[in-house]
């Protein structure tokens, strides 16, 4: 038997492995903080409810599962920024807002890059348990995504790329 054979929370991080967690938590973290403020400038209920989800159900337990894990590996957590106040949307100069359709672009492309950052720590892990928590955390991103992809479209604000008509097609338009 190896040093990598028994129970994967046995063995050693390795430096891949604690750099990128510790990077993504820290991201994770801020990224919190900058969604507790979309949250004062949202004015639309249903992005409101998704972001207020996304925190409380995705984010703060993966913030409070890597700090865990980083913790009974003997690593020093990222710091974090603290928790951002409520405040009320109407105080907010509407030349200082912003818009419902910046807020779900921004969170959107955050999924996106959060799926690629899920997927580069799975593929360097070579702990299984940290393969698996990143596995779950993008199926997770996925979810979210799809659901705020749903809301854009609802809402209109989603603007797609120049998309590719066929010449077949438009004869029958």
């Amino acid at each position: 038997m190896g040093i990598l054979s028994g129970n994967p929370k046995d063995e050693p991080m390795h430096y891949g492995e604690v750099s990128s967690i510790w990077v993504y938590l820290s991201g994770v973290n801020s990224t919190i903080a900058a969604y507790q403020t979309f949250i004062n400038h949202t004015g639309d209920g249903d992005l409101k409810k998704f972001i207020e989800d996304k925190i409380r159900n995705e984010m703060k337990p993966q913030v409070q599962e890597l700090e865990a894990l980083l913790k009974e590996n003997g690593i020093a957590l990222p710091p974090a920024p603290p928790e951002r106040p409520i405040a009320n949307l109407e105080s907010i100069p509407v030349g200082a807002r912003f818009n419902d359709s910046e807020i779900a672009m921004t969170i959107a492309k955050n999924i996106a890059t959060g799926l690629v950052s899920c997927s580069q720590i799975m593929g360097e892990a070579i702990r299984e348990d940290i393969a698996t928590i990143f596995g779950k955390y993008h199926v997770e991103k996925a979810t979210y995504g799809l659901r705020l992809l749903r809301i854009q479209k609802e809402k209109g604000w989603l603007v797609p790329p120049p998309l590719n008509i066929e010449e077949r097609e438009l004869a029958h338009v």
